[in-house]
């Protein structure tokens, strides 16, 4: 819990009332509540029955619904922190479902797992409670502290992907090269996760783009609202559409890397049959002369038989016939051709 002096509370339910009585409460988060908690939380801050109702139900979609006096928002954001580490796997990042209700006096978020942005943002947070609105020149009375850290908050969440796509872009740069060099099958297994991965982020992203648009365009209206906190909701709704645009463009990337893994592999399969082809075609007529002059018939038994016959007829024939196809074959560029 955190208070408008910048110190931080347990988030016990009589701190949690004196506070909201007082309205020094700013943001109270909650994670992995129970059962006597969403009641709790339900009768303390007045949540609409059918807000209470979502606040156990994870694994919505991003929303966001006006229910007078609160608006109750679902967003996301990366659970874990990208690593720096050569070859990590953008793909294992979880994402976290947090359900934020903002009212003009209390900002409170619900979730079940952790989110390292969200504890980072927090960590900021506590040290410039104080320091919110005057850091944005608003006049004393139009400062909304609490909507300042909403927009801090959704910030947090949406920007935590860009580290993640950055490193995803890499990671497909790396896996371009090495399929042009040597395609394996562990490349293709990699490339699939990593397109489950890209749509489970834009499934989540473009309803999540169209949530901040509603609040944009009015159709959701942010209690205590002014006209001086519109450029936050338009920097969340900026930074949403370049999320989306990435993960457009990163999609072509992928399909892209798909395609010239399936080409690569399917030439280098042409390659192969063409070797063989050229090797069955050689030993044709060898096995031909071979086979005519193995026949055991006596006239060939009887007049082929010097160390002459052997050499012209046994080795010569055979020399003239690699050479001849060899020669064909240059001519015709399918070997030592590009």
């Amino acid at each position: 819990m955190l208070l408008t002096d910048g110190s931080s509370a347990p988030a016990e339910l009589a701190e949690v009332q004196a506070a909201l009585k007082d309205g020094t409460l700013i943001w109270l988060d909650v994670l992995q509540p129970g059962p006597d908690d969403v009641a709790a939380l339900t009768d303390t801050f007045g949540l609409h029955p059918l807000a209470a109702e979502d606040l156990t139900e994870f694994g919505q979609r991003p929303k966001a619904e006006d229910f007078g006096n609160l608006v109750y928002m679902v967003s996301y954001g990366l659970a874990g922190k990208v690593s720096d580490e050569p070859g990590f796997d953008v793909s294992s990042l979880g994402v976290t479902e947090v359900h934020c209700f903002y009212a003009e006096k209390f900002l409170v978020t619900v979730r079940h797992a952790g989110c390292h942005s969200l504890e980072q943002m927090r960590k900021r947070v506590e040290a410039q409670v104080a320091q919110l609105a005057s850091e944005h020149e608003l006049p004393a009375g139009e400062r909304p502290v609490r909507l300042i850290l909403l927009h801090h908050l959704m910030h947090s969440l949406s920007d935590s992907f860009f580290p993640a796509l950055s490193t995803f872009d890499d990671r497909m740069d790396d896996l371009q090269e090495q399929i042009f060099a040597r395609p394996t099958n562990d490349q293709l297994a990699e490339l699939f996760s990593m397109q489950r991965w890209l749509v489970q982020v834009r499934k989540l992203i473009s309803p999540q783009r169209d949530m901040i648009a509603s609040l944009v365009s009015g159709m959701v209206n942010l209690p205590g609202m002014t006209a001086a906190s519109d450029p936050y909701l338009r920097d969340l709704y900026d930074h949403l559409i370049r999320i989306s645009d990435e993960i457009d463009s990163y999609r072509d990337m992928l399909s892209n890397a798909m395609s010239a893994y399936l080409s690569t592999v399917s030439n280098n399969l042409n390659v192969v049959m063409k070797q063989l082809a050229i090797i069955a075609t050689i030993f044709l007529p060898l096995s031909f002369l071979t086979g005519f002059f193995g026949q055991n018939f006596s006239w060939l038994v009887a007049r082929l038989g010097s160390l002459a016959s052997f050499l012209v007829l046994g080795l010569g024939f055979e020399a003239v016939a690699v050479a001849g196809l060899y020669w064909m074959f240059r001519r015709r560029g399918w070997i030592g051709g590009s």
